[in-house]
């Protein structure tokens, strides 16, 4: 964990802020802001709370906390206005939901005759304490978007219809290289840009409030790590 790290990822991740700026709000030299971020010296209380406001972040969070992610599997996040689509989507608890609910997506997908299916997918939260500690299992929700060729009377399962809605987007390079560390990462990076920058996680139920894309690009898989945003 360092400090330094901290102050220089919050200010980068607020409209890539320069150390001119920072320090022209904060009434201090840039000077003094690289010490801050190189932990050479440290702010005084007064200009700590100061970061905690403009950051919109905790002191523990500042001051404690590794809340740096340097990685360069990820893009540089984005708005994304994503047009309205409709979908079906199936959820299930297992050991491996993931796997489990695209496939059954997918066998909807063959059943449509779609030969190049977009798939999307989200964590299902619901799941019992037991389910998790004891049997080691998670919930998993994936959705087949559907082609406007394909007919209402045709579709194997209760069709969602999503409206257009602007999500915050960052997309990671090969997922599948460290999955466990590499998708959650790119959530935190998310809501620590959108925290900083004052945009609201929309979460009301009326959108998907989050979403996961796979793809592949010239032979190379990537995921697009979506979240709504007011």
């Amino acid at each position: 964990m360092s400090f330094g790290q901290n102050v220089q990822f919050l200010r980068r991740m607020r409209n890539r802020m320069t150390q001119e700026a920072l320090a022209e709000k904060l009434n201090v030299s840039r000077q003094t802001v690289s010490k801050w971020e190189l932990d050479m010296a440290y702010p005084e209380m007064n200009k700590l709370l100061e970061l905690c406001d403009l950051f919109c972040c905790s002191m523990d969070q500042l001051v404690r906390e590794d809340i740096c992610i340097n990685e360069e599997a990820y893009s540089d996040i984005r708005v994304r206005e994503v047009p309205a689509f409709r979908y079906i989507r199936y959820a299930v608890v297992s050991a491996e939901p993931e796997a489990d609910a695209i496939a059954h997506v997918r066998s909807w997908a063959d059943a449509l005759g779609l030969t190049a299916p977009e798939i999307i997918g989200w964590d299902f939260p619901v799941v019992s304490p037991e389910q998790t500690n004891v049997f080691h299992m998670h919930g998993y929700a994936a959705a087949l978007i559907l082609p406007e060729t394909v007919g209402d009377g045709d579709i194997p399962g209760e069709v969602v219809c999503q409206r257009a809605q602007k999500y915050m987007v960052i997309t990671i390079r090969d997922p599948a290289a460290a999955p466990f560390r590499l998708i959650p990462n790119a959530y935190k990076v998310l809501m620590t840009h959108m925290q900083v920058n004052g945009i609201r996680h929309r979460k009301d139920g009326g959108v998907l409030a989050c979403f996961e894309r796979e793809y592949d690009l010239e032979g190379v898989p990537y995921m697009d790590v979506s979240i709504a945003a007011e």
